[in-house]
């Protein structure tokens, strides 16, 4: 018999024949190579799961079949993950014991499956750091060394500025750094749904050893759990035990701790003793490096010129600049034409603004100038004049309500101002609208009549 299929009758009899199925079946194949078994893998979950829970049961049975002992090695076999079902070996002999799966087994292969350990790994070289995520970015990068960085580390920012890249980079860092770690990335949403599925199946002592032992864990878009009482407390332990045991922890929400009091005071205390980073839709610069390495990854031939256009008008997350370069590549395919400005004018229609105008800052700047009647470039000046503060202020204001761009940005075009200024300008116009307060044609406009004007010329273009 071929020693592979051999080696997986004695493991299927050790570990049952349901079991056997669930978690090797049609993930696994097993090669010997020299004094070394090799077991192919499907995917790095599958790999990280049965190098932590089944080693002993497969180095056993090389020592039962062989006679003696083996190295275990595995390895990532993607084209294991295209095969869909395969019959579990027969077990040697009669009345052989068959020991069913556990809830917390299929449950965790389950999440598995349902999307988050199976997706491609992100690596921390692929992401583009810049201005509005680079604290961020550093922090990211200390858990990766396992410098000792503080825990937990919480990412908080809008949907697609990087966030889930990141914790999901982190891990895979430590995995390539050290075989031995064990990290994992999971959304809050996979931790409820195992953490209940082992609740009333009588698993929690298993879904504790497995997830209070991890060197690494990260769990994205921890605003889930709110109103989840009894997830919360599990959470809440769990963060406990990994600061008593020195572990790292790194979470991801869209807002800050301290908007996040639905997790309960004691949870947002301890995320607040960590380090917290807040991470803002990208700058210009930083979209136009993202434009260049999708455009590279995707082996497209972007023109500057096309790269400048999407990452100009495109202001929200790097997946919307993801579409717009898979749109491209298809109109591309489909046309038999390589990309160039005027297909990509075409092609990008409804996202460049077509029928529904989508405004820069440089077209709330020269509309806020001709309306109170300043030089194309004073807003951009450091002149702290009445006359121009003012103007300025509401510059910033209507940035912020017509613009996705991040305050980083938005300061460094009015006069390279810091995030704060965008959020103090943006305080005093709604402080000027809630009281009577007058701009232009010599005070006697008001603030809503003088935002008005300004939005009318904004939509006449």
């Amino acid at each position: 018999m071929e020693i592979g299929s051999a080696l997986a009758l004695a493991l299927a009899d050790k570990v049952g024949q349901e079991r056997y199925q669930l978690w090797f079946g049609s993930h696994t194949r097993m090669e010997l190579a020299d004094e070394t078994l090799i077991v192919h893998v499907a995917n790095r979950f599958f790999q990280d799961w049965l190098r932590t829970n089944f080693r002993q049961q497969i180095e056993a049975s090389c020592l039962e079949m062989l006679g003696k002992a083996l190295n275990v090695r595995f390895h990532v076999d993607s084209s294991l993950e295209a095969s869909s079902t395969v019959t579990a070996p027969a077990a040697c002999g009669g009345g052989q014991r068959s020991a069913a799966p556990r809830s917390d087994d299929k449950s965790v292969a389950g999440a598995a499956r349902r999307g988050g350990p199976l997706r491609p790994a992100a690596e921390l070289k692929t992401f583009v750091p810049g201005p509005a995520s680079r604290i961020a970015y550093a922090a990211a990068l200390t858990v990766a060394a396992r410098r000792n960085s503080p825990s937990p580390v919480v990412l908080h920012g809008p949907t697609g500025v990087g966030k889930t890249h990141l914790l999901r980079g982190m891990c895979e860092a430590v995995r390539q750094s050290d075989v031995r770690a064990q990290a994992v990335y999971m959304t809050a949403e996979q931790f409820t749904t195992l953490f209940l599925e082992a609740l009333h199946g009588a698993g929690l002592p298993s879904f504790r050893r497995k997830h209070r032992g991890l060197d690494l864990l990260a769990v994205d878009d921890i605003q889930f759990f709110a109103g989840k009482r009894a997830t919360l407390t599990e959470l809440l332990n769990t963060v406990d035990c990994f600061q008593r045991e020195g572990r790292q922890l790194v979470f991801a929400a869209d807002r800050p701790p301290a908007q996040l009091g639905s997790l309960g005071a004691e949870l947002v205390t301890r995320l607040q003793g960590g380090l917290v980073c807040g991470i803002e839709s990208p700058e210009y610069e930083t979209r136009l490096a993202i434009v260049k390495q999708m455009a590279e990854q995707l082996g497209l031939a972007v023109p500057q010129e096309v790269q400048a256009l999407i990452a100009s008008n495109l202001h929200s997350h790097a997946r919307e600049l993801s579409g717009a370069l898979h749109r491209l590549a298809a109109t591309s395919r489909a046309l038999e034409r390589p990309i160039s400005p005027a297909m990509a004018q075409e092609a990008l229609a409804d996202l460049l603004g077509g029928g529904n105008r989508h405004l820069r800052l440089a077209d709330i700047e020269r509309a806020v100038c001709e309306e109170f009647g300043l030089e194309p470039q004073a807003l951009q000046s450091t002149r702290k004049a009445k006359e121009v503060s003012g103007p300025r202020a509401v510059a910033m204001y209507l940035a912020r309500k017509h613009t996705r761009c991040a305050l980083s940005e938005i300061g460094h075009h009015f006069g390279r101002r810091s995030h704060s200024t965008v959020i103090s300008a943006q305080k005093k116009v709604n402080g000027w609208m809630s009281k009577p307060a007058a701009l232009g044609e010599g005070g006697r406009l008001s603030i809503e009549e003088a935002l008005r004007r300004v939005e009318r010329r904004l939509m006449a273009g």
